[in-house]
């Protein structure tokens, strides 16, 4: 595979950096420089309002969604000239994380689903940022299982009524709209039972109550759902067809995770290349040194592997399982980085003061962040039973409960 600019492409890309070294907001290029990985975040500006005046530049001058079509807010793109912008793009990027699961997995699943109405009508205000979605999934009680969720939404007239709770969903405090997936018919095995949905986040009935995080971050919400009304126009799939409408949000999801998560390897590589020990330089020790090695060979695999699906996607194909292991190999590959960093640092590994900390505090903000990477999109086990069974061809998990219908699965608490 030749990785070089076709003429086409460099042209492209000449293109992008112009506008952006004309465009960016560079009044924060060094605070976005210098951002511990895990935690991004402003001193002196709300990262969401400073993400949307970004957001909105780019659309004006047809640079947001690149790949998606024109009459959608889109530029019509291709995949690879999508990697060229993100490239160009840089640092910058880190101010579109409020859009990427809009961007990456609620529209898409609109575009698919959706009416020419509802397409026209909601992705060109997501791809300007005017609106921000979010992807209501998982539940407290369904764990890594998105099919045993309890939310439940019931006929009423021309609409649905809806009742439960959601987890751990991104950016709902300051989101507009969200995809949400309900149980629909208890009486049928789970997988059968569900219908997708999005509405408005400020509808009568939904309450968001953020949940603080360890690293000081508040990224992650409750969600409570109390007779919330939707109309059957805002369903996306037929009923009972949920399942199938979430795996194109899920195949997105671990894609645009896989393809945009940090690792933390470039820092580390230059933190080692720096530290002085009671030995020398890190990078000077066999042991550290093996461990780069190692955390190269995977950064150049991921690498591989996210080109290898931007060229399934310039041929059409829908993104697939082998998406999972950009996913499961990054969030892992994150949480050693920094706990491997923090040894090298000894007793200041205890100091998170970017003021103070060893190369800021920025591996102590990862390690704090890492372990809901390695559960957000899907936890490494579920991530490793579909590269065994969709990609390996591996015998699949034994499911007990895979034709009982949902209200005869027992559960604690009920006989």
């Amino acid at each position: 595979m030749n990785f070089d600019d076709t003429p086409q492409e460099a042209a492209f890309r000449a293109e992008a950096r112009k506008w952006i070294d004309a465009n960016a907001p560079k009044e924060f290029e060094a605070e976005l420089t210098k951002a511990p990985l895990g935690r991004i975040s402003l001193k002196h500006a709300d990262i969401v309002e400073v993400g949307k005046a970004w957001q909105k530049k780019k659309a004006e001058g047809g640079w947001a969604c690149l790949h998606w079509p024109k009459d959608y807010g889109g530029r019509g793109a291709t995949p690879i000239e999508k990697v060229i912008w993100q490239q160009e793009e840089g640092i910058y990027g880190k101010l579109t994380s409020p859009f990427q699961i809009g961007e990456g997995m609620c529209g898409p699943t609109v575009m698919a689903f959706g009416s020419e109405e509802h397409k026209r009508h909601f992705l060109p205000k997501l791809a300007s940022g005017e609106n921000i979605w979010c992807q209501l999934f998982s539940e407290p009680a369904g764990g890594s299982d998105v099919a045993g969720l309890r939310t439940r939404a019931e006929k009423d007239g021309d609409g649905w009524i809806v009742n439960g709770q959601k987890i751990w969903t991104s950016g709902a405090h300051y989101s507009d709209y969200g995809l949400l997936i309900t149980r629909t018919d208890p009486n049928v095995p789970k997988h059968k039972g569900l219908t997708m949905f999005f509405l408005d986040m400020k509808s009568e009935g939904v309450e968001v109550k953020p949940i603080k995080q360890a690293n000081g971050m508040q990224e992650f919400n409750e969600v409570f759902f109390t007779n919330v009304r939707i109309p059957d126009s805002q369903r996306l799939g037929a009923v009972g067809d949920g399942w199938n409408v979430s795996l194109t949000t899920l195949m997105n999801e671990r894609m645009s995770i896989g393809a945009r998560l940090a690792t933390g390897f470039p820092e580390i590589f230059e933190f080692c290349s720096n530290l002085m020990t009671e030995d020398g330089l890190a990078i000077d020790d066999r042991a550290t040194r093996s461990k780069l090695a190692k955390w190269a060979v995977q950064a150049s695999g991921l690498k591989y592997t996210s080109h290898r699906a931007v060229s399934a996607l310039s041929k059409g194909e829908r993104p697939g399982p082998e998406n999972s292991i950009g996913k499961l190999v990054a969030g892992s590959m994150m949480q050693d980085i920094a706990a491997y960093a923090m040894d090298l640092e000894g007793a200041a590994g205890v100091f998170n003061d970017p003021a103070v900390a060893e190369a800021g505090g920025q591996f102590q903000a990862m390690l704090l962040s890492s372990p809901s990477m390695r559960i957000a999109g899907g936890t490494d086990e579920i991530l490793r039973n579909i590269i065994a069974e969709r990609v390996l061809g591996l015998p699949g998990d034994i499911r007990v409960d895979k034709d009982v219908p949902f209200n005869k699965i027992p559960t604690k608490g009920r006989g």
